[in-house]
């Protein structure tokens, strides 16, 4: 994605995104053992409320 397409986004749709990278990076740790499955529980939470994520 480049800039452009990036500034285009909503503030929801970025906000979105960015939790999804976020995660993404929660699962790598999560995956090479760099963090505890109680690390990456509490991490997730904390994004979803800091991040305001609804599903």
């Amino acid at each position: 994605m480049d800039k452009t397409d990036w500034e285009a986004l909503s503030y929801e749709k970025k906000n979105r995104r960015l939790f999804h990278q976020q995660v993404e990076l929660l699962k790598t740790f999560l995956e090479h053992h760099a963090i505890s499955q109680e690390q990456y529980n509490k991490s997730y939470n904390d994004l979803v409320v800091k991040m305001r994520i609804k599903d």
